[in-house]
Order: structure tokens, then sequence, then C-alpha cells
């Protein structure tokens, strides 16, 4: 693999799966600022909505037999599984392994080790990908992120329309990490060949409560927002409408783990991109327009 000055190879593309979700588009427009190739995975491509300079590929990891094309000088690849059964992943990195060398994934850092059953559905689904892709012979590089700062844009709604949310586990405190911090560490994993092998933990550089992210999210606004808890079984019954109950239940039970225990924290955001983790607060901030 040639190198050039920017840390890319000069003569392969970077796929982008998952370019249109949160962390995607960050990955996909950091890539193009370095002068990288890019090709963005998406099942329709006239409506995508990517930047000028991305090369956009129909394709479907529920229909491995459209990937040949997308896959065609790819040299890595940015992996986001989406919502599909874990049974269809053999094949797609056989797809993968076929035409590219390097997969970042972006997995969970909720994965206890030596595990062969996780703790909840959410991280056992990772998990099981990463050992998957551990045995497809494809050089890797795992993102095992803490909690992204935009699940919090569930409580968007709650507050256009009025100053409280009312949401369980007050007291949950997480190290939220910002989308662009993610994709910072990608492109470097997607960029270079260092990062093979290498499970990173990636979180955000401060603990916050669901209070103290609320009151975040008020101060970047410009008006006075409350935390009330409510019982996890409310939530339950409305999150039960959305999402199996396996799921849901998973999740909350995560929420009540982080009042008894805190997320941890990590530096590899910063050791990685020689620049600080966004805090919380600065991702309220970017995020404002979607609160208002």
């Amino acid at each position: 693999m040639s190198i050039n000055g920017n840390g890319f190879s000069e003569r392969k593309t970077i796929l982008v799966t998952g370019a249109t979700g949160n962390v995607g588009r960050h990955v996909v427009s950091q890539l193009l600022d370095m002068g990288a190739p890019v090709r963005a995975l998406v099942r329709n491509p006239g409506s995508a909505d990517l930047p000028g300079g991305v090369e956009a590929v129909r394709g479907d990891f529920a229909a491995p037999d459209t990937l040949a094309e997308s896959l065609e000088g790819v040299e890595s690849v940015f992996l986001v599984w989406p919502g599909l059964p874990v049974s269809l992943a053999p094949t797609v990195l056989d797809a993968l392994k076929n035409s590219t060398g390097r997969v970042v994934y972006l997995s969970s850092m909720s994965i206890q080790k030596d595990l062969t059953q996780q703790a909840d559905p959410i991280t056992d689904f990772h998990a099981t990908i990463e050992r998957l892709i551990e045995g497809s012979g494809l050089d890797w590089t795992f993102l095992r992120i803490s909690g992204l700062a935009t699940n919090t844009l569930g409580w968007a709604q709650q507050i256009r329309s009025g100053d409280i949310v009312r949401w369980p586990y007050a007291a949950a405190a997480r190290s939220l990490i910002h989308e662009k911090d993610v994709a910072a560490v990608a492109v470097r994993a997607l960029t270079s060949d260092t990062h093979n092998g290498a499970r990173y933990i990636l979180t955000g550089p401060q603990v916050l409560t669901q209070t103290e992210q609320v009151q975040a999210i008020g101060e970047a606004i410009g008006r006075p927002l409350r935390y009330e808890e409510i019982s996890p079984e409310v939530i339950r019954q409305q999150m039960l409408t959305q999402l199996p109950p396996a799921m849901v239940d998973g999740m909350l039970n995560a929420w009540a783990g982080f009042v008894r225990e805190p997320e941890p924290i990590s530096s590899i955001v910063e050791e990685i991109t020689s620049a600080p983790a966004h805090t919380y607060k600065e991702w309220a901030i970017d995020h404002a327009s979607d609160f208002s």
C-alpha cells in the first residue's frame, strides 16, 4: 500500500457504509477534506443528499450480490452494520475480503471480554459481528464507542414543545461522545494501517448525568430546562411501540447501571487525533437548532 503525505493511498477508494447517518456523514466530509477518494454505499443514490465529490453507489447488505460493483477498487471500508440479521454478515464479509483489505467497524464499549453471551442484545450483536470480522481474514480496527451524544436528540420533541424533559434515571451518568470525534478516529484508521488490530475505546471527555445533559441543552438554546424523572415502566411502554422487548429492557437496564456505575472516560480520541474530544456542551451548541 502506498501512502502519500496526506496519509491515504493514492490509488484506491474508501467505501463508507452508513454514509447518511450521524457518524457516517462526518466520516465522508472529513475524508473529503483530506482529499481522499470517497464512495458511499446507499440504497438510493438519487436521494442520498451527499456532498459533492462523493461517489454514491447503490448497494444493500440484505442483497450481498449488489455489493461487487461498489467494492471495485476499494482499499478500506467504514462499516456500520444496519438493522439486519447477523446471519447475513459472513456473506457480506466474504464480499469485502474479496475486494478490500481493511474494515473499520463501529462497535460498542459495553462489550465484555471473553463472554460468550453479552449482557444485552445490542452489545451481543456487536460482539458477534466483531468475532466474525476477526475470523474473516480482513485487517480490522474496532471503534468501541460510549453512547453517542446524538442519542439525546430523542428529547428534542419534548424540548421543542416545552421546558421539561420527562425521562427515567436522572442520575444515569455517561461519557457521551460527539459524532465528529468518532469520525476523526475512523478516518485515521481508514487511511493508515498502523491501527490494524486495535480495539479503541472512544468516549467524550467528561461524565454528565442525564439531568446535567438537559441543563447543557438549555444553555445551548438559551432557555432553562428541567429534568423530571419518571418511572422506567412508563417509558418502557412507549418504547415497546417501536422496539422489541429485549432491546428495550437492555437499554433500560443499561441506564440503571449508569446510575450505579458511571461510564468511564478514555483519552484515545485525543491520543489519536492530537485534539481534545468535544464536550457534551459543545455538542449541544452544534445541535441547538435541533432542539429549537
